[in-house]
């Protein structure tokens, strides 16, 4: 994988282990010479890990639409920053210029883009790998959630077991590289 796209808050959270764990997360990417594809904030886990990549000297790739620039303040010291006119063509953009997908905890932005890689997986758009970093059981209500969908017959068992889930990003980043 030379590039990952992460999901994540334009928001801290209140929990110091997502701000932690995001950091360890840039760290291990850098480590594995893996660049960042993500959505070009420079607030909230966005712009945590952002930082965190471009201090260690990774390649940090931002895709933002224009309202959000005006919104925002995108973040202006990225290796490359993409201004695009919508949020379909940031989805599309990030995940034609990634080799896989991480979402860290985040809010309904975070799923969205989730939801949609995930969805173009089921559907055989693509065939990259799929990341959850599941810090303090963050996303445990969703995976359950997953698996009575599952259950229920209306998502294939091998499409749920496509998710490569993970309590911390060095487990996370090993596993989707296999």
């Amino acid at each position: 994988m030379k590039r990952i796209a992460v999901y994540c808050g334009s928001n801290t959270g209140i929990k110091p282990v997502y701000r932690e764990e995001c950091l360890k997360l840039a760290a291990g990417l850098c480590s594995r010479r893996i660049g960042l594809v993500y959505g070009g904030g420079n607030i909230g886990l966005m712009g945590i890990i952002a930082d965190e990549m471009l201090r260690l000297r990774g390649e940090v790739i931002g895709v933002i639409p224009q309202k959000m620039v005006d919104i925002e303040l995108a973040h202006t010291g990225l290796t490359e920053l993409h201004i695009v006119g919508s949020m379909h063509e940031r989805k599309a953009l990030m995940a034609q210029l990634s080799d896989g997908f991480i979402a860290l905890p985040g809010g309904i932005g975070t799923l969205d883009e989730l939801f949609e890689v995930f969805t173009w997986r089921q559907l055989g758009y693509h065939h990259k790998p799929l990341g959850i970093l599941n810090v303090d059981g963050y996303y445990d209500l969703l995976l359950l959630f997953l698996k009575t969908i599952s259950a229920d017959g209306f998502l294939k068992k091998e499409q749920l077991e496509a998710l490569v889930i993970r309590g911390n990003s060095a487990e996370l980043i090993e596993a989707m590289d296999r």
